[in-house]
């Protein structure tokens, strides 16, 4: 049994309800697709300060994509950070020794991580 933790990214537009649903489920969706997951032991999601028009995580619980028990906290506000940003850190199990974590980072935070970049999306 090998338990292992999966990134994510993404940025929103507008601080608003729809925005930040829209984002957070394409964000979990893309995590779900290119790792071939069927659950997940548990999802974090922080979000920068200026994101409070609605939780991500509650737009991922009501999406029925994974279910796992969601867990949500605000970054620290750090000089230069990339702001309007949701982060996930997804964490799974599997009895694939051989599996191994693709990381998916989207729209505007791309530039966090490039190696792991999303291309097209």
């Amino acid at each position: 049994m090998k338990v292992y933790a999966i990134r994510g990214a993404t940025t929103v537009d507008a601080n608003t309800e729809e925005e930040i649903s829209a984002k957070s489920v394409a964000l979990i969706k893309r995590i779900k697709e290119k790792n071939g997951l069927g659950g997940a032991v548990s999802i974090a999601i922080s979000t920068t300060k200026d994101i409070t028009a609605s939780y991500p995580a509650k737009a991922v619980r009501e999406s029925g994509v994974l279910d796992a028990p969601l867990f949500s906290c605000v970054e620290p506000d750090i000089d230069g950070a990339l702001p309007m940003c949701i982060r996930m850190l997804v964490t799974v199990c599997t009895d694939d020794d051989g599996a191994e974590a693709k990381h998916v980072y989207m729209e505007g935070a791309r530039v966090l991580r490039r190696e792991f970049a999303d291309e097209g999306i």
